[in-house]
């Protein structure tokens, strides 16, 4: 089942114009920093928010699992909770919801259709998110990638790179730019901080360059890992050597904005970041232009 967490319109920083963004459940990858936990697991997930909670306990009462407790709010038990939704359903605070939506291709696509004029006044589109949209079901990804297509709307994919390069493949004659994210070019710290190698994310940037895509290469800024001149130096040497000349490269510094999902997910933060200060970005992008890379900004 795919499921989905938010469809998100009118935004401005997914790619060009004004476009609705989609953000699918699930994530090869575990980013220490990540803003949208909510979006890691493939499946649906209870999502407790404490400060409109009076107390009452009728959401424990609704629970046939005896998944929820009550300990300075309420408790949940991740190993018992199936999110059927009963205690959600029972809170009339809306202190509990379920996170993840599933939508039939048809039904999603009739949905993102009924903004057409707004992406056609601006030159926006579509933007699939996630999570990761790139290892959805493949029937359903390249039946809605098509359906968008034949629509007449611009779709972009806003990927992390890591899944099978035909996933890639059979999708490119339909999508207008990949959103490409490039954590780090250090296997050992892109492993430490994603969980994952970055070999396959490489080569698959290596690929939809060759291929022709029009990409727009996102540089996450994120101290200690990767915001120092030297790590974005040697990002430009690496596109240099190997043929890549993005459409666009964006800097964006890191923010702890999603830090609050946590607790609502009843996880543990890692508040070990910061983001890099104004004029170690402009340092970051002047160093990406002077070795020729001309269209770099800051956020997006």
């Amino acid at each position: 089942m795919t499921y989905i967490t938010n469809i998100q319109k009118y935004c401005i920083h997914d790619g060009a114009g004004i476009r609705t963004t989609v953000f699918f459940k699930g994530c090869p990858l575990a980013c220490s920093w990540c803003h949208n936990p909510e979006t890691q697991r493939p499946d649906r997930q209870l999502r407790y928010y404490k400060e409109r909670c009076t107390g009452c306990g009728a959401c424990i009462k609704a629970c046939q699992l005896h998944a929820l407790s009550m300990s300075d709010g309420i408790k949940v038990d991740q190993n018992l909770c199936r999110s059927c939704g009963r205690c959600a359903a029972a809170c009339r605070y809306q202190a509990l919801e379920i996170v993840g939506r599933a939508y039939e291709v048809n039904q999603l696509v009739k949905k993102l259709v009924s903004d057409q004029i707004f992406y056609e006044e601006s030159g926006g589109g579509v933007t699939l998110s996630g999570g990761e949209v790139m290892t959805i079901d493949r029937a359903y990804r390249h039946t809605l990638v098509k359906s968008l297509y034949d629509e007449g709307i611009s779709v972009n994919i806003d990927t992390c790179g890591f899944c099978p390069w035909e996933n890639f493949q059979e999708i490119l004659p339909y999508v207008d730019t990949f959103l490409y994210d490039l954590k780090t070019l250090d296997a050992e710290k892109h492993r430490q901080y994603t969980g994952v190698d970055n070999g396959l994310i490489l080569e698959n940037l290596q690929k939809l360059s060759a291929a022709g895509a029009k990409i727009w290469l996102r540089l996450p800024l994120i101290k200690p890992v990767n915001a120092s001149l030297a790590e974005i130096e040697k990002t430009g040497e690496w596109l240099t050597a190997h043929h890549i000349s993005p459409a666009q490269i964006n800097l964006i510094a890191y923010h702890d904005y999603g830090k609050d999902k946590y607790h609502q997910l009843g996880r543990t933060y890692e508040n070990q970041f910061c983001p890099p200060a104004d004029e170690e970005l402009a340092a970051c992008r002047q160093k990406l232009i002077e070795m020729g890379f001309q269209n770099v900004k800051i956020g997006g």
